[in-house]
């Protein structure tokens, strides 16, 4: 038989997706490492029910060795930009208490990204993840929280910023985002928006993305 025939149909179901990355210390131990991944995965699902994003609204958490994602689901329920006005703000929150006074920091980067996904008995997996996973990675943003005091960084896809951030709806100051990243995913170009929850309008001292 052959092996393509054994593959089962696939659908596209929309999500939105949410990950997270560890800015792991140089030369940790994995004793360490493994405190900063629990901590990591606590703090993150308690500022998702902060921000009323129930387990029954989203997916199992998906780990990624040096994080986590998140599909949450598309519902009137919870709309996207309480990611930005609730979720980010409170995880910035607990990152600070969670820091005071430790000698072994958790610094995350984030991105929020929109679109069809699909999964397979291996996973989640498409051209959406893709592009969330490369914003996560960029160096730019890798850049920006070493630039940066705060314990958190955030990089919203150009879908995200154009259907959400550039409308200011209410909570959501469009010049706190500052379009750093640009890259090709599958013949397209997108963009990443980086913001600095809890930081100052316009927080940032790097250059632009051209």
């Amino acid at each position: 038989m052959n092996a393509l025939s054994s593959v089962q149909p696939i659908y596209p179901v929309p999500r939105v997706i949410v990950m997270a990355a560890i800015q792991v210390p140089a030369a940790c131990s994995n004793s360490v490492r493994a405190q900063l991944r629990w901590d990591t995965y606590q703090l993150f699902e308690r500022a998702l029910l902060h921000s009323e994003s129930t387990t029954d609204l989203r997916d199992r958490h998906v780990d990624r060795v040096d994080g986590l994602m998140t599909l949450i689901h598309v519902t009137d329920r919870f709309p996207k930009t309480w990611l930005l006005t609730r979720f980010a703000p409170r995880l910035r929150e607990l990152l600070d208490e969670r820091n005071e006074d430790q000698c072994d920091p958790l610094r995350l980067r984030i991105a929020i990204h929109a679109g069809d996904v699909a999964c397979d008995d291996a996973g989640w997996f498409g051209e959406e993840i893709e592009i969330a996973n490369r914003l996560l990675a960029a160096p730019a943003l890798r850049t920006r929280l070493q630039q940066t005091p705060s314990p958190l960084v955030l990089v919203v896809s150009e879908q995200i910023h154009r259907s959400v951030v550039r409308h200011g709806y209410d909570g959501i100051d469009p010049q706190a985002f500052t379009p750093l990243i640009k890259l090709q995913v599958a013949g397209l170009e997108c963009r990443g928006w980086v913001h600095v929850p809890g930081g100052p309008a316009g927080d940032f001292t790097g250059p632009q993305a051209r």
